[in-house]
């Protein structure tokens, strides 16, 4: 036990240096999380850390689902659902059968090894392209399909590896039952998420209290994962549905006090996730090392060799005719919704890397048939799932950059974000002019005071001008230089406080209270920057 404690603090050690290593060379973090637990795996001394493939699919997988979901706007989502089906269903299952009839033909596997290798590796991972994509100041259409896409296709992947399991455990396959079966599934968990969401924002109003609501909201992602998991399906889809709704009903049901600490706990409960989950990834390297000095490298190789071209071409193949045949077959399609750029398109099919869900799959295959024969080619199945995710992982991470440059993506997006910009800036000139009408009808209806009156007004103005006027370069850095400027006068607030506290003239109490105003005022300033710009 000791000995776990102290990798885990080792672990949490090298997340912190790889994420400043990260930011300071401007690269992917996911990518050196990757390759630090590769390199600590063959460290002298170090024993091995195995990945249990539980861990991932019933504890780790619920919450990064849910986050993603929550933070997702089920609007944008709705809007985009038809790319995103035809990416989180269609491209999944064409890459799987891509895989398998190459793998097949090429290789040799068997059918169904062939369709479960195909189902491990054909869910791309949203956490690092996702990052590096938002990072690169994309459009937010690129950037809603791809996380939407993330969110669902592990449950057709995962439903497809059930199935194609189920054939070679039990030695027989029907497709319309397993059509019938996949449909079933799919409304059956979305009925389920959606009533997880609807109990769980319920709870956590009547609780009235922000830390029983954060553990209600802890709580959710598994209750919606585990249930639809254990009866057969894949849980994913309910946590999607759970999340959605969740993030389309809760502004008005969860309270401030919540959603303040909620947002800092859950960024760092993800960030520990997402992180330990690349480290222990690249620790696999190890084990799998030990494996392969009894398995011929060069079939180790070409098998990867060969699954990694095969999903790069199958995700081109797909996302081009799934982008524009569609609208060139219907008509109405193409007026309410025209083609986007190729480019687009290009960078949609680019983003193909596969992470820890591939992996976790391939590590949960039994070792043995019920027969009791050994699971046919379950070492070159983890194999390949390892050598694709590091490929993609690496590869992808490190040419998306110049990739999305080089088409002109970025200039595309830095106009779309200045467009949402500026409809900010006048969303939120309106709410304070709706305030300030709410205000003036309630002075009608209750006996106010004149200096309550004052403040409210004082208050109003303050906010109002708080808002800028334009976002020309010269009135940004105005705003920059006031910022800067308020960040300065703070720290002075909080060392003269300090100082209070340590001549005995207030109490801690007093000192937190006062502090908790000032951070709260320096969260304010940063939620109104934007790339440097301050709102």
């Amino acid at each position: 036990m000791e000995a776990t404690f102290q990798i885990f603090l080792i672990l949490l050690a090298v997340l912190a240096c790889v994420a400043l290593a990260a930011r300071r060379f401007n690269v992917a973090p996911a990518i050196l999380l990757m390759l630090a637990g590769v390199g600590l795996a063959f460290v002298p001394g170090m024993p091995p850390v195995e990945l249990p493939p539980q861990l991932v699919l019933l504890m780790v997988l619920p919450p990064l689902i849910y986050s993603a979901s929550v933070a997702m706007s089920w609007r944008e989502f709705r809007k985009n659902l038809r790319p995103i089906v035809l990416l989180a269903v269609g491209a999944v299952m064409f890459t799987a059968a891509m895989v398998a009839t190459a793998t097949h033909y090429l290789i040799g596997l068997p059918w169904t090894i062939g369709f479960l290798l195909g189902a491990i590796v054909a869910p791309p991972d949203v956490v690092a392209p996702l990052a590096i994509a938002r990072r690169l100041n994309m459009p937010r259409r690129i950037l809603v399909v791809l996380e939407g896409e993330g969110l669902a296709n592990d449950a057709t992947a995962l439903i497809l590896y059930r199935f194609a399991l189920a054939a070679i455990m039990v030695g027989h396959f029907s497709l319309p039952v397993a059509v019938g079966e996949f449909s079933l599934i799919v409304a059956g968990e979305i009925a389920y998420g959606i009533g997880v969401g609807w109990l769980s924002l319920r709870a956590r109003k009547w609780s009235g209290d922000p830390q029983v609501e954060l553990t209600l909201s802890l709580i959710t992602p598994y209750v919606s994962y585990w249930l639809p998991e254990h009866v057969g399906g894949s849980g994913v889809i309910a946590t999607v549905a759970c999340g959605l709704y969740v993030s389309w009903n809760g502004p008005l049901l969860i309270s401030s006090a919540t959603r303040l600490q909620g947002i800092f706990f859950w960024d760092l409960v993800i960030y520990l996730i997402e992180g330990l989950l690349f480290l222990l990834t690249g620790f696999q390297m190890r084990a799998l090392y030990e494996k392969s000095k009894a398995f011929p490298l060069d079939d180790i190789m070409i098998a990867t060799a060969v699954v990694v071209v095969i999903i790069v071409i199958a995700r081109f193949a797909w996302l081009f005719p799934a982008t524009y045949l569609p609208r060139v077959l219907s008509k109405s399609l193409r007026e309410r919704d025209p083609s986007p750029p190729w480019q687009w398109a290009f960078t949609l099919a680019f983003t193909g890397v596969r992470g820890a869900v591939s992996l976790a799959a391939a590590l949960a295959l039994p070792f043995t048939l019920p027969d009791g024969e050994a699971f046919p080619y379950r070492d070159l199945i983890l194999f390949v799932a390892f050598g694709v995710i590091f490929i993609t992982l690496i590869g992808v991470g490190l040419t998306l950059p110049p990739v999305v440059r080089w088409l002109g993506i970025a200039d595309a997006g830095h106009h779309e974000h200045a467009l949402e910009h500026e409809a900010e800036i006048a969303a939120r000139r309106q709410a304070l002019d709706a305030a300030l009408k709410s205000l003036d009808a309630l002075t009608g209806e209750k006996a106010v005071s004149e200096e309550v009156m004052r403040l409210l007004r004082a208050r109003h103005e303050i906010r109002a001008n708080q808002l800028p006027d334009s976002l020309d370069p010269a009135h940004h850095d105005v705003s920059a230089a006031g910022t800067a400027l308020t960040r300065e006068l703070i720290a002075a607030e909080r060392k003269f406080i300090h100082e209070l506290l340590r001549d005995g003239q207030i109490t801690d109490e007093t000192r937190r209270r006062i502090e908790r105003d000032l951070d709260l005022e320096e969260a304010s300033l940063a939620n109104r920057e934007y790339r440097g710009a301050p709102l």
